[in-house]
């Protein structure tokens, strides 16, 4: 990897940020929407505004505000607001994309204590990355797997490659036309992650994907990372993922 595939986090800037879920205390920024600025987008109660805290160099970092409510979580959002969300998020990403200012854009969220986050109220990230280009570290096989769900031009799986290992849930659709089925495919899995895939499992990541002709989410469950793959890069694959397939098959693709 070069020089110039790597971000550089400013540290002083990283230190000035507040983290709501090591310290619940803290009063929450997203909360007080009267005091937020630099606001870029909004459709009520959505909000896309950029990111007070931008520790990452050469890039333009922004938040989408999910909701109002710290407490809410997008497992339990009613359809026409997740609806919503995705789609306003989608499509300010790939506007951002087509702006022809970044070499790639990021799209992500995390959630709970494992996941990277530092705010616990619901929203996600777009970045825009000046230099690097994220595509080049994505292989078409971590998006293969055990199919769970399919329709048309959208498929929902489980990875039988995954990226860094055990359980990696893909979404994928072919055309926009399909984004409230891939919105369906999120929540259902952020559901059965958080509800049923383990007892203990409080975080999740989502990474969005534009590749070619496809956009792409892998849902993700987190937990501290295996040393195997902190260490070495090895990714490990579950020998249950037939059972998984199953019971996300009758819980909610009857």
């Amino acid at each position: 990897m070069s020089f110039n595939e790597l971000l550089l986090f400013n540290t002083s800037i990283g230190k000035e940020k507040m983290n709501s879920i090591i310290t619940p205390e803290v009063k929450c920024p997203f909360c007080e929407r009267e005091n937020l600025t630099d606001i870029i987008a909004e459709e009520e109660p959505l909000l896309l505004v950029k990111n007070k805290y931008p520790v990452l160099q050469d890039t333009y970092q922004t938040v989408l505000i999910e909701t109002h409510d710290c407490k809410q979580e997008l497992s339990g959002y009613k359809k026409d607001h997740l609806y919503k969300l995705i789609r306003f998020g989608v499509d300010n990403w790939l506007a951002m994309e087509e702006s022809g200012q970044f070499n790639s854009v990021l799209f992500f969220k995390n959630h709970g204590p494992f996941s990277g986050g530092t705010i616990a109220h619901p929203h996600m990230q777009i970045i825009g990355l000046k230099n690097v280009d994220y595509r080049k570290n994505i292989l078409p096989e971590n998006f293969q797997g055990m199919t769970i769900d399919s329709a048309p031009g959208a498929e929902l799986n489980l990875s039988t490659q995954p990226r860094i290992g055990f359980y990696e849930f893909n979404a994928m659709i072919k055309d926009m036309s399909r984004l409230n089925l891939f919105a369906d495919y999120i929540q259902a899995t952020v559901h059965y992650v958080l509800h049923h895939y383990n007892k203990h499992c409080n975080s999740y990541n989502l990474f969005f994907y534009h590749l070619n002709d496809t956009i792409a989410v892998k849902i993700i469950p987190r937990f501290v990372t295996s040393p195997l793959f902190v260490g070495y890069s090895i990714p490990q694959v579950s020998d249950s993922l037939e059972t998984v397939v199953k019971d996300v098959r009758k819980r909610y693709f009857k």
